[in-house]
């Protein structure tokens, strides 16, 4: 065994950060998801609306445990962008992180229609809406409240991701608070939790391109068809463009007003202490050499 897996292994390091990001994806997905079809297929006799919201974040915790030795766990194109704004991210593995992310989502959302493919026809009466008292489109994406705008749900996810990288980047800072390495995954699925308590009514806080598109993408071929597109007056890209924007915000307001202004550490202090040595004796050894008299003279 030892010997075939040897000869499966993958020494490429962008390949093995793009399988990471779609297995962790997956994880995230294939709870996540899966929670809201137990949810809905039982009509609410088996879970309810903590459930999906414990399901999300504890798929995004066992999500980053699974992917972030090898690629950093973003799970996210959102966060993905806002590490190459940041320049903690290579912008040229950004597009290969998108597409595996959202490959990841596709796949565990498959997973989760085969494994409730039953429940679902039996729930749905034979016929796979998009919206309506018996719709399951919503089990793997996300859709607007009968009540939300196109443009208040654009704010909702720019908010909601806002929230959720104040929350990753303070998590992150460890010049602003020290945590222990293995429960930084476990904080971050508690921010989940708590964005999806607090603001998660109007239409489901997605906050990830990949976790709405991929599973969109599954209905769309799966036999939900275009409605998956259509409904809540266009909505399909709202989770996609608006968290981005909400990612560049909030990581832009945590720089501005927290990491920004942070004291210099002491190995910074030490290597512009350097740095301001080796610019004076630099510029002593040209003084001396004006000092020298011209051989010419």
């Amino acid at each position: 065994m030892e010997r075939l897996l040897s000869k499966c292994q993958i020494r490429n390091q962008l390949v093995r950060e793009c399988m990471a990001e779609c297995l962790g994806v997956y994880v995230l997905i294939l709870f996540g998801c899966g929670s809201v079809a137990q949810v809905t297929t039982t009509q609410d006799k088996k879970g309810q609306y903590l459930s999906i919201n414990l399901g999300f974040a504890l798929g995004v915790t066992f999500g980053i445990f699974v992917s972030r030795g090898v690629s950093g766990a973003h799970l996210n194109p959102a966060v993905s962008l806002s590490l190459c704004v940041l320049g903690r991210h290579p912008w040229i593995k950004l597009p290969f992180y998108v597409f595996f992310q959202v490959l990841g989502a596709f796949l565990a959302a498959a997973t989760v229609g085969l494994q409730y493919y039953d429940a679902i026809w039996a729930y749905s009466g034979g016929e796979l809406t998009v919206t309506g008292p018996t719709a399951t489109a919503g089990i793997f994406s996300t859709y607007p409240a009968d009540y939300l705008s196109v443009w208040g749900g654009v704010m909702d996810q720019v908010i909601g991701t806002a929230a959720l990288l104040l929350c990753v980047l303070a998590l992150g800072d460890q010049r602003n608070s020290s945590l222990p390495d293995n429960l930084q995954p476990v904080l971050v699925g508690a921010a989940v939790l708590v964005i999806g308590i607090s603001m998660g009514s109007n239409s489901g806080y997605a906050l990830n391109p990949a976790r709405d598109f991929g599973p969109r993408l599954f209905t769309y071929i799966a036999g939900w068809g275009v409605d998956v597109f259509k409904a809540g007056g266009g909505w399909w890209w709202v989770p996609i463009g608006a968290p981005c924007v909400g990612a560049l915000l909030g990581t832009l307001i945590y720089e501005l007003m927290i990491e920004v202004h942070h004291p210099p550490s002491r190995s910074e202090l030490q290597t512009s202490c350097q740095e301001a040595t080796e610019g004076k004796t630099e510029l002593e050894g040209v003084e001396l050499d004006c000092e020298k008299p011209s051989s010419k003279m």
